[in-house]
């Protein structure tokens, strides 16, 4: 375990390297606010222990906040007003994104602490990074600085974000535009060994495709009809559901992939060989899931006198 984590420490610190642009540090919070990284800590765990299946929630509002608009900017978080629709409303986040109360919980217990300090961009980075370690995942250094955006984009979410019928060369080439390779992708596809997916979204291939294990699909149809039950929940990894681990990608191997998108990942197509890999050695998917949210978190992020530090993570100032 100690030689994982130094692997693990030796990863993120080449992605640092590579991200230093960005104009991000891992300390700089040390002096303005020194109580800010155990407070999120402490509000996140506290969050997961109530609800296992928040610690999924709070990654995925993270990895959805990073795709869209300038990026990792907080934008997801803006709630709709009667002048302004933003990134809620969209295809693949109506209905479906959780924990923006846990968000604002920790945003109030950071601005007891340190007022117009910490932004809300940075609570939901350090939050899936807490997330992930209180679920078993690895540790990575959060890089901070980030500013919040002053605006959202429907438009941009529905055509970003990439939807669960995804191809492989979609995928691809959709992480490709943020900057975000290949390993990237598949890596942070692991994610999904945590965290749940409705049946709207997985319907179509539960129903019309051949590349299903078929006791899986037996046991999915059951909660998930050909019509109606849309918020209908199946865990994404049938085996461990509330463990950050390799049993997704091992899934894969046998067919297992709720949705079509993930399924793709192992299909007889450029990413079969990495998903073995990953399915076999549990140290490698950690190193490269831990790189690759420290590239993902640096995405269009706004820093200095760029976008506002948000007294309220649902509405600018």
């Amino acid at each position: 375990m100690a030689a994982a984590s130094v692997s693990v420490q030796a990863i993120v610190l080449l992605a640092v390297a590579a991200v230093a642009s960005a104009q991000l540090s891992a300390t700089f919070y040390d002096s303005s606010c020194p109580r800010a990284l155990g407070t999120i800590r402490s509000a996140v765990t506290a969050a997961v222990s109530r609800d296992p299946r928040m610690g999924a929630s709070l990654l995925r509002l993270h990895f959805h906040d990073c795709f869209v608009q300038q990026g990792c900017d907080a934008s997801v978080l803006l709630a709709d007003t009667a002048n302004f629709t933003g990134e809620q409303s969209s295809f693949p986040n109506r209905g479906s994104l959780r924990g923006f109360d846990v968000v604002d919980s920790i945003k109030a217990q950071v601005e007891a602490v340190c007022p117009r300090t910490v932004s809300c961009a940075d609570i939901l980075a350090v939050a899936a990074r807490d997330s992930v370690l209180t679920l078993g995942g690895p540790p990575y250094t959060v890089l901070l600085g980030r500013r919040d955006s002053t605006t959202a984009s429907l438009s941009q979410a529905n055509s970003d974000l990439p939807p669960p019928g995804s191809s492989l060369d979609s995928l691809i080439s959709g992480f490709a535009r943020k900057g975000l390779t290949t390993t990237d992708m598949v890596a942070l596809s692991g994610a999904h060994t945590v965290g749940q997916a409705q049946c709207a979204n997985f319907r179509s291939r539960l129903y019309g495709e051949s590349n299903l294990n078929q006791s899986d699909a037996a046991a999915l149809r059951a909660n998930c009809p050909q019509s109606g039950g849309n918020g209908n929940l199946a865990p994404m990894d049938l085996e461990t559901p509330n463990t950050f681990d390799g049993a997704f990608f091992r899934g894969l191997l046998s067919q297992r992939g709720v949705l079509h998108s993930d399924q793709q990942l192992f299909s007889g197509g450029s990413t079969d060989a990495l998903v073995q890999s990953y399915a076999s050695n549990a140290a490698q998917f950690r190193n490269d899931f831990a790189a690759a949210m420290v590239r993902m978190g640096s995405v269009g992020v706004l820093t200095g006198s760029q976008g506002q530090i948000r007294l309220s993570c649902s509405s600018v100032n």
